[in-house]
């Protein structure tokens, strides 16, 4: 990308943060793209190098299943091959972007595969931690295989404060569309899936002091 040129699909991102302090894109990442990162979930799921989620950070981290049920793999950025190393490099020519226009202070980034079964959920609750307040923004790419219907459940629920009413919108996890949305303001929770739900889920982090 040159050095000064408006990339119109991030400033789409920007302009949903500066007005709603959330953003849904359709397109983000290509057909290709979602497809390998799909295929590179399912096979390193099957393979077991999968762990079941916790709550907190590695700090604090406790597995309770009555809030969340997903199962998760980290990434490696070191080690990404093919459609995640495609992944990386989106993702780190976002954060250049972010910075440059935006002066987010983006210094590091982490993501990994989710995958929740049938049944399962996240409760409500907001992407940051006592000891560590670095998350600046959560991203999160579906990676479903079908046009996700509503009646496969799933949606992720945002809760807004609209003139200090609370409004919750849900957003239903659409393969290859990412929602980009303040970490540390908007509280959320994924609904009960009623079919295997997937996606890439991470976070663009400031600099821990």
């Amino acid at each position: 990308m040159d050095e000064f040129a408006l990339n119109p699909l991030y400033e789409k991102v920007i302009d949903g943060l500066a007005e709603q302090k959330y953003s849904v894109v359709d397109g983000f990442f290509t057909d290709a793209e979602v497809q390998g990162l799909r295929d590179g979930l399912l096979a390193k799921f099957e393979a077991e190098r999968f762990k079941k989620s916790a709550i907190g950070n590695q700090a604090n981290e406790q597995v309770q299943t009555a809030v969340r049920g997903d199962f998760i793999l980290w990434l490696d950025e070191e080690t990404a091959t093919g459609a995640e190393k495609a992944f990386f490099d989106t993702i780190k020519d976002f954060t250049q972007y972010l910075n440059r226009t935006c002066y987010m202070g983006i210094a590091k980034q982490e993501f990994h595969y989710a995958l929740y079964p049938e049944g399962t959920f996240y409760k409500r609750h907001l992407d940051t931690f006592q000891n560590d307040s670095s998350r600046k923004l959560s991203m999160v790419c579906y990676l479903n295989d079908e046009d996700w219907k509503p009646e496969y459940g799933g949606e992720l629920t945002l809760y807004l404060n609209d003139n200090g009413t609370e409004k919750a919108l849900d957003i239903y996890p659409v393969k290859g569309r990412v929602v980009v949305f303040e970490s540390q303001v908007l509280e959320h929770e994924v609904k009960p899936v009623k079919q295997k739900r997937l996606s890439i889920t991470g976070w663009l982090k400031t600099r821990e002091y």
